[in-house]
């Protein structure tokens, strides 16, 4: 299943079911009007509420919905987590050492952008990159968290795109982590949230980043060095996960600083980030 938020022609935020083989989307409201009515309550009610729904859409009467747009399917998450060098081949393209234990930041709800959203481009650094991503979306509260039970907690997957800017992230005195990590739209996610039952391995799935067309990632998430349910385990000591709380989980190899010579994102670039069976995040770039 498929969900999303979208922009109704009235201008409303409503959650649907997308069927991207006739890109209609399903208004749940109008279809079970019994339902949650936000994205962040109906995933955090599962599986009872995804029950139903699967229900609706096998009896195959369900209300179409007319939309101006798709947005991020997470609009307001409460923890954004990012995960750095989760892939054995990026750390190695990199220069780092392999992690002995997951390397952790965060990002600020304002670096949420959805499929066709604009990437800014702040005029304030020059070496913006880009980072293709499986993220992981909670869909049960939990705290110290099983790796064994960790995959129960989750409610689905989506794309995302961890954009960073490495002078600020790596070149300045301090090593701004999170500020490189965190300035407007750093975070489009989308387009869709898959939910588990047609993902029920996340360690197998490809992932790739095209710029212009032109493919510049192409990894598998076979080859995280911390697996999904692992991640869940160890951030959920510290903290607890909530529905509707972001993972991103790290990037393959291929990245714009990693290459010779670099290349970062410039004004009028276009993005796409394809997770196989979630589809693909599309956003172009604008100088700020």
């Amino acid at each position: 299943m498929r969900l999303v938020n979208y922009e109704s022609e009235t201008f409303e935020i409503r959650v649907g079911v997308l069927l991207p083989e006739a890109e209609e989307v399903i208004d749940l409201a109008a279809t079970e009007p019994k339902l949650p009515q936000t994205m962040r309550e109906i995933i955090g009610s599962a599986p009872t509420s995804f029950d139903r729904i699967e229900e609706a859409l096998e009896r195959g009467k369900y209300v179409t919905a007319t939309y101006r747009r798709l947005l991020a399917p997470i609009l307001f998450p409460s923890k954004i987590i990012g995960i750095g060098l989760n892939y054995s081949d990026h750390a190695q393209e990199t220069g780092a050492p392999i992690p002995t234990e997951p390397i952790v930041f965060s990002k600020f709800g304002n670096t949420i952008a959805g499929p066709g959203d604009t990437i800014l481009l702040p005029s304030i650094s020059s070496r913006v990159d880009y980072e293709a991503e499986l993220v992981v979306v909670i869909g049960k509260r939990g705290k110290n968290i099983s790796r064994e039970n960790a995959l129960s907690h989750v409610a689905g997957y989506t794309a995302g795109h961890d954009v960073s800017a490495r002078d600020w992230q790596l070149e300045k005195g301090a090593k701004q982590w999170l500020l490189g990590k965190t300035f407007d739209t750093f975070a489009p996610i989308g387009p869709a949230i898959v939910t588990t039952d047609d993902i029920p391995d996340p360690q197998n799935l490809s992932i790739q980043f095209r710029l212009n067309g032109q493919t510049m990632q192409n990894g598998t998430t076979g080859k995280m060095i911390f697996s999904v349910a692992e991640l869940i385990a160890y951030l959920s000591q510290v903290m607890t996960l909530e529905p509707g709380d972001l993972i991103f989980t790290g990037t393959p190899p291929g990245v714009g600083m990693a290459r010779n010579p670099p290349i970062f994102l410039k004004d009028g670039d276009v993005c796409e980030v394809e997770v196989e069976k979630i589809g693909i995040l599309k956003n172009v770039c604008k100088a700020g």
